[in-house]
């Protein structure tokens, strides 16, 4: 999932399971093959969004930290609508 995004969300100032719920939405809205790429806190969010994206049938990558030298900060994920 190498390609630039067609919409960005910061779901950072959410808790779960509001986080999903956000997600979902703007990723339902995508058209099939377009990505989303989610700005996410480390922790509940950043296991339980990709799990129920997944779960979903979303093609979802791997998260990546926006900082590496901050593992457990601010994840990216991207997600593609098949």
């Amino acid at each position: 999932m190498e390609n630039i995004p067609d919409q960005f969300l910061d779901i950072t100032a959410l808790v779960c399971p509001m986080t999903f719920v956000r997600t979902k939405l703007v990723v339902e809205r995508l058209l099939p093959g377009q990505g989303l790429e989610v700005r996410m806190n480390f922790g509940e969010p950043s296991r339980n969004v990709p799990a129920s994206l997944r779960e979903h049938g979303y093609l979802v990558g791997d998260l990546q930290p926006e900082n590496p030298e901050i593992p457990d900060g601010i994840q990216r994920l991207k997600v593609r609508k098949p």
